[in-house]
């Protein structure tokens, strides 16, 4: 199971002291909070992607090249890559050059996007945002995996004899989770193509996300891709530790009540009850994640989000050595336990490459 970070990039003033980080802070504080966390042992570092301030990751593949060059077993991927928004054979390109550059170390969340002047800006309608995201990642997967694609669709100029470049490192394109917090069409487009599929489970109750995933899981299954447990499955969270909780929840207290996403709304107490977010201890910390597996089944990647509401860096550094080194060695243990043995790992290069090696291999003999 896969284990790491995710960052939506906010520039937030940090309520304590009322100072607001430059945009270059903001974003070179996103690239140390990715180093620490190759340093501490977790898996994955992923950056969202938004053009509007307050946030700063407009460029995810910049990032990202940036990281491939100053970590070495990190797995750099996208909290969202606009894939509405964004041309198709633009995210192909881009994608193909940054699984070059880190080894294969790159995969990537395909989503909407949450923030509707962002279609207009690229020239589209928020009206056809399910359509473009099913049409675009049809010829993002062709683009992958033909080396001479011809195209027309409903929202781009026609494709004629095109062959996207760099190609796909050792002939695999990188593995693709699909995000979303509440659309169905989303989870069976996941389902139908074997990909994964990203819950983000960090703003709505249980439930709904339990149906969302149990759709995903049994559309999995009727594609043939395997039994509903063995559909790939990543999930979020929110934490904020201490060694003492009370510490905690007095620390964090006045960044989440100024939050500008769920600031000036429920309680703390609120939101910690009906959500993902656990402000407390490293022990609360994880038991709060084991549940995740009661309520969603055996799953393959868990990212969480600590470097939001103005959090200093220093906080948040401090944050990510407790989550690697009291949390997540913890959960790797408890969650491997009972584990049955045909579930799969969260997909990797190396590991989609000999899969792609065995079939070849099934093919001759055939």
């Amino acid at each position: 199971m896969q284990f790491g970070l995710f960052s939506v990039g906010d520039v937030t003033p940090d309520p304590t002291t009322g100072r607001t980080p430059t945009e270059g802070e903001r974003i070179k504080a996103m690239t140390a909070i990715a180093q620490k966390a190759e340093e501490v042992g977790l898996d994955v570092f992923a950056t969202g992607e938004h053009h509007n301030p307050p946030f700063v990751p407009s460029s995810p593949t910049t990032m990202l090249g940036y990281l491939a060059a100053r970590t070495e077993r990190l797995i750099l991927s996208t909290a969202t890559t606009l894939i509405t928004t964004n041309d198709p054979v633009k995210i192909a390109e881009d994608y193909a050059m940054l699984q070059h550059l880190a080894d294969g170390r790159a995969d990537l969340v395909l989503g909407r996007g949450n923030t509707g002047p962002v279609y207009p800006w690229f020239g589209k309608d928020i009206r056809d945002g399910i359509d473009l995201a099913i049409e675009n990642y049809h010829l993002l997967h062709r683009l992958w995996r033909e080396d001479v694609v011809d195209w027309q669709g409903r929202f781009r100029t026609p494709l004629q004899s095109f062959t996207s470049t760099p190609r796909p490192l050792d002939g695999v394109p990188p593995f693709v989770w699909h995000g979303s917090i509440r659309s169905p069409e989303i989870a069976e487009q996941a389902a139908y193509y074997g990909d994964g599929f990203f819950a983000n489970n960090i703003f709505w109750p249980k439930e709904h996300y339990q149906r969302l995933i149990g759709l995903y899981r049994q559309r999995f299954e009727h594609y043939g891709h395997g039994s509903a447990d063995q559909a790939i499955v990543g999930l979020g969270g929110q934490v904020f530790m201490r060694k003492n909780s009370q510490d905690a929840v007095r620390e964090f207290r006045p960044y989440f009540d100024n939050a500008p996403v769920y600031g000036h709304g429920p309680s703390m107490e609120e939101f910690m009850k009906e959500t993902p977010l656990t402000v407390g201890s490293p022990q609360e910390v994880i038991d709060r994640t084991l549940r995740f597996r009661e309520d969603f089944g055996d799953y393959q990647r868990q990212l969480f989000l600590m470097d939001h509401a103005g959090l200093p860096l220093e906080t948040v550094l401090e944050q990510v050595e407790l989550l690697g080194t009291e949390v997540v060695p913890v959960l790797r243990r408890e969650f491997a336990i009972g584990r049955p043995a045909h579930v799969p790992d969260a997909p990797t290069h190396a590991s989609l490459v000999a899969k792609a090696k065995a079939g070849e291999d099934r093919e001759t003999v055939a």
